[in-house]
């Protein structure tokens, strides 16, 4: 049964504020799952049930950012079609398996990993945001598409924060495209693993529909905003956001691992 919760409307218009500004976020360079969780245990909820209610409102953001790279023609589902099925199977294994591991190494590491995408991303030789070429497809690429689908499925499902940073980097790195490739490829496996996680902390009763689907309806709007602003400005806008929201991230979580 989802956690019954009564908020006061102050409340409500401050948690519908902070997943407009998510949705816009990560549908440009990820991170969202910044500026909802800490609302969300904020509002009152139990973390499990924040993890829960947030990946139902993530899934309408990200759906709606990889619907619009769809529709630009920036991400091809049939090429991709084995990152997206060993995502989802990576996404669920996680969710299952979060209770089970120590994730304390897991968040000493983390910050330093999300800092060295940035990095990355600042000194790459970005490809020309109208290459819009895939590489030719061989055994290769698809074990790759296998191997990154799983491992960032997993690791989704398991923490989260930081997954779609790791979708772009890893997917500039592994195929050579450009940033605008690379970001329709992260939001749409972003969705495929939110998606995915969800049913599971659906199954385990760690969500509320209300606030989730409330926060999902403005994730969507900010995510709509986010992804038209990415698309028609392109990598000259998306790069400097990226880097800045990835080292924020990286703050972030580095002062939650380090300080206590």
């Amino acid at each position: 049964m989802a956690t019954e919760l009564v908020l006061e409307p102050s409340i409500w218009l401050l948690l519908c504020a902070v997943a407009f500004s998510a949705g816009f976020i990560d549908a440009i360079a990820g991170g969202g799952g910044l500026l909802t969780v800490p609302a969300l245990l904020t509002a009152g909820l139990p973390p499990h049930v924040v993890l829960g209610t947030n990946k139902l409102a993530a899934t309408f953001g990200s759906f709606t950012a990889s619907l619009t790279y769809y529709r630009k023609r920036l991400f091809n589902p049939r090429y991709w079609r084995r990152s997206l099925i060993f995502t989802a199977i990576g996404a669920i294994l996680g969710t299952l398996l979060v209770d089970m591991i120590s994730k304390e190494a897991l968040e000493k590491i983390l910050p330093l990993l999300i800092l060295l995408a940035a990095i990355y991303t600042l000194f790459n030789r970005m490809q020309p945001d109208d290459r819009l070429q895939l590489p030719e497809q061989n055994n290769k690429l698809f074990w790759q598409q296998r191997l990154q689908g799983l491992t960032l499925g997993l690791y989704d499902g398991i923490a989260g924060p930081g997954a779609g940073a790791f979708w772009m980097v890893s997917t500039m790195a592994l195929y050579r495209i450009n940033l605008l490739l690379a970001s329709g490829v992260a939001r749409t496996m972003n969705f495929i693993s939110n998606g995915f996680s969800l049913v599971a902390f659906i199954a385990l009763g760690h969500v509320n529909f209300v606030l989730g689907i409330t926060m999902g309806l403005c994730l969507m709007l900010g995510a709509w905003l986010g992804a038209h602003s990415a698309i028609r400005f392109g990598s000259r806008f998306i790069r400097p956001v990226f880097i800045c929201v990835v080292i924020a991230i990286a703050v972030r979580l580095a002062w939650q691992a380090w300080s206590s």
